[in-house]
């Protein structure tokens, strides 16, 4: 199941920075992903320091 990233994000983009399919971008005021390209690996979760990416 994708990730998603809820409205706690700060856009610091630490999550884009550790997805390794770039299935994360910047969107209207938060970080958004494409639950197309996402694998579920969780990485974007372990990085974020307001635990914005939650599964959905």
């Amino acid at each position: 199941m994708a990730y998603v990233i809820t409205d706690k994000c700060v856009s610091c983009g630490a999550c884009e920075a550790q997805c390794p399919v770039g299935a994360i971008s910047m969107g209207d005021g938060k970080y958004v992903i494409n639950a197309d390209t996402c694998v579920s690996c969780g990485a974007c979760a372990g990085s974020c320091p307001v635990g914005a990416p939650e599964e959905a």
